[in-house]
This record gives C-alpha cells, sequence and structure tokens, in this order.
C-alpha cells in the first residue's frame, strides 16, 4: 500500500489522535507529502517515525485527512461493500430495517460507522446520499453499486443530493441527481404518521430523522396541551402533539415552502382538523406577543453556529430564544428546546439555556436530556459526532 500511494507523513507528536482511532488529520498536522495528490485521492498517513497510521481521503482545508481505515487495506469495491453491510445489518438489529410502521432512517452516519465524509438516508425504498467529501463523491456509483447488491428488492432508487453540501473549494460543478433508477415515491411512514419528502429540493436529505424518538416523546407530552411548534419545517413534531391528544397546535416557520409541507402532511394524517394553524412569519418575531397561549412549546432552530467563528454569537441566540420562551409558557407548561450544532457542546447549550432561564426569573427543571437516535451512531473516538442535544424543561 505504501508504495501505490501517495504518503502523508505527520509532525512529531501528531499522531496520537490517530492511534487512539480519531479519524481526523488537521492541515496543521502534517510534516510532508510524498508523491503527487489532489483532492479526493486515497492517501496512507504515516508517523514521523514511519509507522502506519490509517487510509483515509485527502482534502484541501483544516481536515486534511478523513481516515475510513486503520488497517492497510485495499480499498476496492469489496471493501467500500463490506462497510456498507456492516451499518445496513446494524440498523436490522435495532428494528428499523424492515418496520412496517417506521420505513424512514439513517442508514449511514459518517465517521459513525466508519465512512467520513458520507451520509446516507433511507426513504422508503430510496437512498439519498449525501457526500461532504471528494473522496466519497468520486466512488458515488460504486457505493450505489454496492448498496443494491446489499439491500436487494428493498431499494429501487438512490439520489445523490451533495451539489451543496461539497466543500466549495474543489474543482468540480456536481448536480443533484439519481445514480440508480429513479422514484416518484415521496411518502414514508414514522410510527405510523405519513409524511411526503422532498429529497431534491428540501432541507438536508429531506427530512429531520435524527428527531425521530424526540418527536415520539412530544406526543407524550401533549395531552390537553395548547402546543407551539418553532422551526416547524414540515411539521413532525406538530402531527405527534396532535395524535397524543394536545388541544391545539400551532406549527410556525419563516419558510412559505415548509408551511406548505406541514400543511400537506396534516392533510395527510389528520384531515380536516381544526386544531392545527400554520403561520410563516419570523420566529422571534411571533413569540413576543404569544404571554400565557401555550403550555408546550418546541424549540428546534437550525444550527446557529456552523464553525467555530460564530459560536459566541450562537450561543447568544440560543439564551434568547429560551429566555423568550420561558418568559411567555403557562406556568406548569413543557418546553422542549434543542441545538444541532456540532461545535456547541451540551455543556455549553446547557449554559446558554440556563441562563436564559435565569433571565426570565423562572423556576424551571430538567425532567429529559435528549440525543441523537441509535441510527445516527457516535463513533466512541469521535466525540464531536454527538450533534444534537436538547433538554425538556418544566417551567413553574
Amino acid at each position: 500500500m505504501k508504495s501505490n500511494l501517495t504518503s502523508i507523513i505527520l509532525k512529531s507528536g501528531k499522531d496520537q489522535s490517530l492511534k487512539r482511532f480519531h479519524p481526523w488529520v488537521f492541515s496543521g498536522a502534517i510534516k510532508k507529502i510524498k508523491g503527487s495528490i489532489a483532492e479526493g485521492d486515497v492517501v496512507a498517513v504515516y508517523s514521523n517515525k514511519d509507522e502506519f497510521l490509517g487510509l483515509g481521503h485527502y482534502q484541501v482545508g483544516s481536515i486534511a485527512v478523513r481516515v475510513f481505515s486503520f488497517e492497510q487495506v485495499d480499498p476496492d469495491f469489496d471493501f467500500w461493500k463490506s462497510k456498507l453491510a456492516k451499518a445496513f445489518a446494524m440498523r436490522e438489529q435495532l428494528g428499523l430495517a424492515a418496520n412496517a410502521g417506521t420505513n424512514v432512517y439513517r442508514l449511514v452516519n459518517a465517521e459513525g460507522d466508519g465512512m467520513p465524509g458520507l451520509i446516507i438516508d433511507y426513504y422508503n425504498g430510496v437512498a439519498v446520499m449525501q457526500m461532504h467529501s471528494i473522496g466519497m463523491y468520486l466512488i458515488r456509483e460504486k457505493l450505489a453499486e454496492a448498496l443494491k447488491e446489499i439491500m436487494g428488492t428493498a431499494l429501487t432508487a438512490v439520489y445523490d443530493k451533495s451539489a451543496k453540501t461539497l466543500p466549495f473549494k474543489a474543482d468540480i460543478k456536481p448536480v443533484n441527481g439519481y445514480v440508480l433508477a429513479n422514484s416518484p415515491v415521496n411518502q414514508v411512514l414514522e410510527y405510523g404518521l405519513k409524511f411526503n419528502v422532498d429529497w431534491e429540493n428540501g432541507q438536508k436529505t429531506g427530512f429531520f430523522i435524527d428527531q425521530r424518538e424526540n418527536r415520539r416523546l412530544v406526543e407524550h407530552y401533549a395531552k390537553g396541551r395548547d402546543v407551539l411548534n418553532m422551526f416547524c419545517y414540515t411539521g413532525g413534531f406538530s402531527f405527534f402533539a396532535m395524535r397524543g391528544g394536545a388541544n391545539l397546535v400551532h406549527s410556525v416557520d419563516s419558510s412559505a415552502r415548509a408551511i406548505d409541507l406541514a400543511n400537506e402532511n396534516v392533510a395527510l394524517n389528520f384531515p380536516g382538523d381544526k386544531r392545527h394553524q400554520t403561520f410563516a412569519v419570523d420566529a422571534f418575531e411571533y413569540m413576543q406577543g404569544i404571554k400565557n397561549k401555550y403550555d408546550l412549546i418546541i424549540l428546534d432552530p437550525p444550527a446557529f453556529a456552523k464553525h467555530r467563528g460564530t459560536l459566541p454569537r450562537a450561543l447568544q441566540g440560543y439564551k434568547k430564544l429560551n429566555a423568550r420562551a420561558f418568559e411567555q409558557i403557562r406556568p406548569g407548561g413543557v418546553v422542549f428546546t434543542f441545538s444541532c450544532s456540532q461545535v456547541v457542546s451540551k455543556e455549553k447549550f446547557r449554559e446558554a439555556v440556563f441562563s436564559g432561564a435565569a433571565i426570565s426569573g423562572r423556576t424551571v427543571k430538567v425532567l429529559n436530556q435528549l440525543a441523537q437516535p441509535a441510527d445516527h451512531p457516535v463513533n466512541i473516538y469521535h466525540p464531536e459526532g454527538e450533534y444534537l442535544k436538547g433538554l425538556v424543561l418544566y417551567v413553574e
């Protein structure tokens, strides 16, 4: 392997994280590069003492190598098929791969499944791939073929949605489209509720699968409550609240397209149900005048911090948002609050939420601490993969 691949030699002392199986090599850790190199190439990483450390995809940027194997292997078709098969087998063990009531789940979760730079979400027969590295993008057809061999008739189409997720510095012009077959199907089931999913034009891969178990928990808390679902997107939390027996549910999002999708999904599950209303307005604007109107508020905003430079501003945003909810909610109300920003740690998010509670002057108690579900596994050697944080809070 060493003679056939470009070698990345690390500086003295910069090999310890890889020896602990952390899958990233930062550009500042590189001493020299032996051989020609292009973005997306498979490279072999060595210590300054010529010890083999791993194989990965090279990328221009702060994270220079994303390691996919700590063993000297041939990353051929069978290698990737084996990786995908292991990921699928785990979802089978979780009871997701053949579940009559839920046919949407995450099939590959990047570093969590040993495939950095690759996300695959499964939507009722359609696998939607989203690449975050050029290396993965270059083998997308190989991955699609391997998936078809593994999943058989359970897979009807593979859609690549990487146009906006690949590194902008890369000298390629990716176009979203089907890699394998095509599919008119865009309806999925989650715990028996129906959702229309727009993976071609919607956010992420089309649906926020990572909130599945948290939506079900909202159903548990919703009975007899007046519910506000902020940043509602397609309305997932709203419909679980309705099925849970909420008195009324208001869904708010600044995107008119998101509100249209939410209304479509209401019609699928609760046709003619007058308990649900939608509002296409700014979240902070809507929350100014809702004193004592709701006793269950869900705050699931988009990522306030996408890189470390925006972290201070993001924490202020979480503090302000949660303070507003605490100030407005009825006594005895419940707040579900989340952060999906990877750079916001659990500790920092909790501090921001607690600061918001202090500003409101209300007594607030933690009922549940929430995270991403099991089909979004976190590699124990890569704690950065634990991006979704949530709290369920009781406000006296």
